[in-house]
């Protein structure tokens, strides 16, 4: 049996192979470097590819001790994160010469922990909606979502083992969704976002993309500092809550399915389930369009008043309808957003985690669209933690999972039961 390529093992399988030195950092560099030469063209996933700085980089690690728990993995960055030794350029004609002179915090905290840096993946526009060239490794014909398009790609098609994304809306999740791997929203706040472009304070979140949920653990707990979130066997079995959300009527035929694979599966599986209906929940997702609308238009305001003909009219209408919502408005939607942070609490009082849909569906065809945000607006705005897992098929053979939602600061509880999930769907 042949042995398979190092590009197409788990970070975590990676890492500890590297780090007992069974294969040197420059072969895992290599099969990833062949693999974008063999799919990049029909992906384009990879916005900038630093690929004889990687290698050298490869090069110094096989050569010295072990640098920390990412010594040796390759990275891609969304590129509206900064990287002092390559450009970002958030996905705009405004950004093209963009040479930030630092790295973000958590590409610095990357670096610290041995990870090579390969390159800058595609992102929409600025972070919005308007999709990019990134086409679905599963289905080129069909989105790999957004925002962070260009990472989900790259680990789903093998050419990364984990990659950095961002969340203000569906932008880790959604991606995921589509291209049938693990996203991991952390906690808001978790990971430091000095270096983000930002679009929306209240919001924003770094996080993870990988094929696994112990890999997407391990990128986090190296980001954060948090060793912690590489305890994920407990003797435990998780309790899970299910919540179709108030938006339910608008799940596809694919994403119901799933929610009933996942209750029979748990329940086979020994986890106690019990529905739920938050009612903090409603209205949240107009609530989130809102404040997201509004602190971009902020946010942009140089893009918006000095480089206006460089944004797409997509943007530009996204922007003055940000700019149109009153700071009244903006306020009330500040405030009920608090509430409902506080009220979304007692949700878990006799449950561990939530189970809610990720996406109405699977990818849609075309590439026109990133898919809708839909049932990543609310726990965004909340800023709980949330883990996609993927675990069965649509009608069509695309992938559909679900996330799985924990209180805020308890991502160590999310990734625990994500990974139950992963483990027992997976073999059902």
């Amino acid at each position: 049996m042949r042995p398979r390529p190092l590009n197409e093992m788990s970070a975590s399988e990676l890492a500890r192979g590297l780090a007992q030195r069974e294969w040197r950092a420059e072969d895992v560099l290599n099969a990833c470097l062949d693999r974008i030469a063999e799919r990049e063209t029909l992906i384009g996933a990879w916005e900038y590819l630093a690929a004889d700085a990687a290698l050298d980089a490869a090069r110094e690690l096989d050569r010295g001790a072990v640098r920390g728990l990412l010594h040796g993995l390759p990275l891609g960055i969304k590129d509206i994160i900064d990287t002092a030794d390559m450009p970002t350029g958030l996905g705009s004609p405004i950004y093209s010469n963009n040479r930030p002179r630092s790295d973000a915090a958590v590409v610095a905290s990357c670096r610290g922990q041995g990870a090579i840096m390969l390159g800058k993946t595609v992102t929409t526009e600025m972070a919005t909606a308007l999709p990019s060239r990134t086409r679905n490794p599963l289905r080129p014909t069909h989105t790999p979502g957004g925002s962070s398009s260009g990472s989900a790609a790259a680990v789903a098609d093998y050419m990364v083992p984990l990659a950095l994304g961002t969340q203000t809306a569906a932008s880790l999740v959604r991606p995921a969704a589509y291209c049938g791997i693990v996203g991991f929203k952390p906690s808001l706040g978790k990971l430091a976002r000095a270096g983000v472009k930002s679009q929306c304070e209240t919001m924003d979140t770094v996080g993870a993309l990988a094929r696994t949920v112990a890999d997407a653990a391990l990128l986090v707990a190296a980001m954060s500092g948090d060793r912690r979130l590489l305890e994920l066997d407990s003797p435990d079995v998780p309790r899970f809550g299910l919540c179709r959300t108030p938006e339910w009527e608008q799940a596809g035929a694919d994403t119901r399915q799933a929610m009933e694979l996942a209750a029979s599966g748990l329940a086979a599986a020994g986890a106690a389930t019990r529905a739920l209906a938050p009612p903090a929940l409603d209205g949240l997702s107009i609530v989130q369009a809102e404040i997201m609308l509004f602190e971009a238009a902020h946010a942009y305001a140089w893009e918006r008043q000095f480089q206006r003909e460089l944004l797409s009219p997509g943007l530009r209408q996204m922007l003055d309808t940000g700019l149109a919502i009153s700071h009244e408005q903006h306020e009330r939607n500040l405030a009920r957003a608090e509430l409902a942070r506080a009220a979304i609490a007692s949700a878990f009082d006799e449950v561990d985690v939530i189970i809610a849909p990720s996406t109405t569906g699977e990818a849609p065809a075309g590439l026109e669209s990133t898919g809708d945000p839909l049932f990543c607006r609310q726990w965004s705005l909340l800023g709980l933690p949330c883990v996609h897992v993927p675990f069965t098929s649509g009608a069509s053979g695309m992938p559909v999972g679900l996330q799985v939602i924990a209180r805020h600061g308890h991502d160590r509880d999310a990734l625990r039961a994500a990974q139950f999930m992963q483990q027992r769907l997976a073999q059902a």
